[in-house]
């Protein structure tokens, strides 16, 4: 079989990428030819704003030459347009709520023009696959077929290095943009007492903002774009990790550090809640509530004991998010379509 996966980013820590990458090392492993355009190999604009639209359209012009694909497979609405224009059954994930991403980050009136252009790349699809259920039910009330596929990790290829440059560290480790909660989660920082140190991972729209956090305070380390690696051995290192997103569909990041055995404190939004179960393998929080953020930080740096018994179930728990099982799903729509 071959498949062309369309995908905005297919590099770096963030989830789409890792998604992606996960995904078609599998097909890879079964035996099937696979090919990926995305913006590593495709001319974008790296300005804010622009990136995604100019990857649309340089996308959606390479992938008129991508010849004798079984399957297209794209990851999120950018990438719906270059579907359109290659031959083969076509497949939409949808990594989170379009729409809902868009207000996010550009406003109502953004995302009202949005949902045409996210309706019409959905119609456009032969298969609708959603890696959350919250995005499942979103989008099966939009009268759309969609089928449920969690996304995946591989834990034998979970790095075993440990890095800790601190006792009482804690790390974020993730796009710096605002549905990530950047804003909560510097607003906490400017409180986190000197004895607890946080460390940013990322690149992203709101770095400066993390940048000059981290140059008052002394307990913010900013380390800027780091390899897998050594994301995952920092990520091992650290006795908590945090993602306080204002939006999320399905993060690779939370399984990596269930995965890792670090304690999670994440926001109660998207796909969150489907990974993390409240004080059993992780603690949820509500978005936007930076005190609050703080004062879990606080509370479970103390508590050593409880930190290990929520990273331990936690690591059981994410035995059954791996690629043997959710890419054989991914094989099934597939040849669902061709037969």
């Amino acid at each position: 079989m071959n498949v062309l996966l369309i995908s905005p980013t297919s590099a770096g820590i963030g989830g789409v990428a890792q998604h992606v990458k996960g995904l078609s090392q599998f097909l890879i492993n079964m035996n099937h030819k696979v090919d990926i355009l995305s913006s590593e190999n495709t001319l974008t604009i790296p300005i804010k704003g622009l990136k995604n639209p100019s990857f649309m359209l340089s996308s959606f012009l390479k992938a008129k030459f991508k010849k004798n694909n079984d399957i297209i497979h794209a990851h999120n609405i950018p990438a719906g347009f270059a579907m359109r224009n290659a031959s083969g059954k076509k497949v939409l994930t949808l990594h989170g709520i379009y729409s809902e991403q868009i207000a996010v980050l550009h406003g109502s009136l953004s995302s009202k023009i949005s949902k045409k252009y996210e309706r019409d790349a959905l119609n456009m699809a032969d298969a609708i696959t959603t890696i959350s259920k919250v995005i499942y039910d979103h989008y099966s009330k939009m009268g759309f077929n969609v089928v449920h596929i969690p996304h995946a990790i591989d834990l034998d290829l979970i790095p075993q290095k440990t890095i800790k440059k601190f006792e009482n560290q804690i790390i974020f480790a993730g796009r710096l943009s605002k549905e990530k909660g950047i804003d909560n989660m510097l607003q906490a920082a400017k409180s986190l007492p000197p004895k607890y140190h946080l460390l940013i991972l990322g690149s992203g729209p709101e770095e400066k903002k993390v940048q000059k956090i981290a140059n008052e305070k002394t307990n913010v380390h900013y380390l800027g774009y780091q390899s897998k690696q050594n994301t995952i051995s920092l990520i091992r290192g650290s006795d908590l990790l945090i993602q306080p997103s204002l939006v999320e569909g399905m993060s690779s990041t939370l399984l990596e550090a269930m995965g890792c055995g670090t304690c999670i404190i994440a926001t109660n939004v998207g796909g969150n809640s489907e990974i993390i179960e409240n004080n059993k393998t992780g603690i949820l929080i509500e978005p936007n509530n930076s005190e609050k953020l703080l004062d879990k930080i606080s509370n479970l740096l103390v508590k050593k004991e409880k930190r290990i018994n929520l990273a331990t179930e936690a690591r059981k728990s994410v035995e059954k998010y791996n690629w043997k099982r959710v890419g054989q799903l991914y094989l099934d729509v597939y040849e669902s379509l061709l037969n």
